[in-house]
């Protein structure tokens, strides 16, 4: 490989870097607000009717998967930029987002707002996933901008279901320990 070409393809995956950076990054605050969301409202009147067992297993997998966003976000950041890893990150943290989402929308009660919120989050996991898929490799700019859109639109829907506040800030989540079982299940 020529060196302008070598040159070109770094450039270029250091511009893929920072569009999946940025839509993981997006994911995984709204995962670590969502988890705190859960936190803070897993005794309110609908999760009480949930039971308590109910309400402590939101809060905990709300957490996780706030914990999961924040490792996929640690590990983009490692390492040269690699477009297919870049966007298997982003997609675990959408992922994760959805799941905290989920738990969310647990202890709302499934309001027609939380349920919209959830749907939001659904499809920002889906579209970055098909962005991150085999045949693309986080490489393919209209699928990367469909996932930026439905991203937005799950922090949008967030916001609308009260579950986010914009300006608000983002708690610090840990990444805890990241095994290497848990590296490799998560595709890293």
């Amino acid at each position: 490989m020529s060196e302008p070409d070598h040159e070109q393809r770094a450039a270029t995956a250091a511009t893929l870097r920072a569009i999946h950076a940025t839509r993981a990054g997006s994911a995984a605050a709204r995962a670590a607000v969502l988890s705190r969301y859960v936190e803070r409202h897993a005794t309110g009147a609908e999760a009480a009717d949930a039971g308590a067992e109910a309400a402590a297993e939101a809060v905990w997998k709300a957490a996780h998967a706030a914990r999961v966003a924040a490792q996929a976000l640690a590990v983009l950041s490692e390492g040269p930029p690699d477009p297919a890893a870049d966007s298997r990150c982003a997609r675990n943290a959408a992922a994760s987002a959805a799941q905290a989402s989920r738990m969310a929308r647990l202890v709302d009660g499934d309001t027609e707002l939380s349920e919209a919120a959830f749907k939001a989050s659904l499809r920002a996991s889906r579209t970055a996933a098909t962005a991150a898929a085999a045949q693309h490799l986080g490489t393919d700019q209209e699928l990367n901008t469909e996932a930026d859109t439905a991203e937005a639109a799950a922090v949008t829907a967030a916001e609308q279901a009260g579950w986010v506040h914009p300006g608000e800030p983002v708690p610090t989540v840990s990444t805890g320990v990241r095994s290497p079982e848990l590296m490799s299940m998560m595709h890293f």
